[in-house]
């Protein structure tokens, strides 16, 4: 099952006893699913459901809170809704109904964001207002570098109203366009954790978050194994040069090599994939990294100092083409 049905699928089970809980989850997927109409010159109420069992319950909420009976039938999505949805309708009793909910003010103006006493509530009546909006129109991505908790509104006004309301609870949400679409967006991936808990979906929180960290941790070993591979290759090119140059040393200075140097040539050489340090174990008596490396360093610096003298390339032209030094 889609991460967001799983989520929708535990927030329909969440049953707040608290009037002022209910009554706000309710306004909210309202709100966030439809809003108001005019039907024959009367206001009604309207919502599109993405699933039969939330258009139920929000019509058994209808019923108990506010004593009305809505329609309940089955639609094609429509503003940028894909899919059937179902519609519960409030035609008979819908300007009263809007006004109880605070979807039109005392002047009977459509409100553009949320009523004000549901963005400035309890803990648990601004939880059931991100309840509404997400069961209304709520979408949550898989863990990852584009993970993200969305809801889409239907207006800037109540986008900002649900950020406001976020950042009561603690959540870092923000309010953002998306091809002209106001949305409210949480991304960061222990804010989605949060919001999801907070509106009550903690099982699918839990699950969310396991993911999540698993990724963490699977993407952080692929990003170790590519810095090994990494070095690795560069310890490698850097061996193949070190032994092109020390076996080009050797050609040029022939049988005026000191011996310390020539000794620090034939380790090398010897031991061609051997760090400097396994190459001073392997000297007699045992010598330093240091040792080794300045040995090596001077070897080739007596090298290019006759090549230059005797006008003949030095240690560099026996890298090979490609490989770094």
């Amino acid at each position: 099952m889609p991460l967001t049905a799983q989520v929708k699928t535990e927030l329909i089970t969440v049953r707040d006893p608290r009037p002022s809980a209910r009554a706000a989850e309710l306004t909210a997927v309202l709100r966030f699913a439809g809003g108001l109409h005019s039907i024959a010159g009367r206001v009604a109420v309207e919502a599109e459901l993405d699933s039969e069992q939330l258009a139920r319950r929000v019509g058994r909420d209808l019923v108990e809170l506010y004593g009305v009976r809505p329609e309940l039938a089955h639609v094609q999505g429509s503003g940028g809704r894909s899919g059937s949805h179902v519609a519960v309708r409030v035609i008979e009793g819908g300007e009263t109904l809007a006004r109880q909910t605070g979807l039109l003010d005392v002047r009977r103006r459509p409100v553009r964001g949320l009523p004000n006493r549901l963005t400035t509530g309890s803990r648990p009546d601004l939880a059931a207002v991100w309840r509404g909006a997400f069961l209304a129109a709520g979408t949550l991505t898989e863990p990852g570098r584009s993970a993200a908790l969305e809801i889409a509104c239907p207006t800037g006004e109540a986008a900002m109203a649900l950020v406001g309301a976020a950042h009561r609870v603690g959540i870092a949400a923000k309010a953002r366009e998306v091809r002209g679409a106001p949305r409210v967006v949480v991304r960061e991936g222990e804010a989605i954790r949060a919001a999801l808990a907070e509106m009550g979906a903690r099982r699918v929180a839990e699950e969310w978050d396991q993911l999540r960290q698993r990724r963490e941790v699977r993407a952080g070993v692929n990003r170790l194994v590519n810095f090994d591979d990494a070095n690795l290759r560069r310890s490698a090119q850097a061996a193949v040069a070190a032994c092109a140059r020390v076996e080009r040393a050797m050609d040029i200075l022939g049988d005026t090599i000191p011996d310390h140097l020539r000794q620090a040539g034939d380790l090398r050489l010897a031991h061609r994939d051997a760090s400097l340090d396994e190459l001073g174990h392997h000297a007699d008596p045992p010598l330093t990294k240091d040792a080794v490396a300045g040995r090596i360093r001077r070897l080739l610096a007596m090298a290019d100092k006759k090549a230059e003298a005797d006008g003949v390339p030095g240690t560099e032209s026996a890298v090979p083409p490609g490989i770094e030094g």
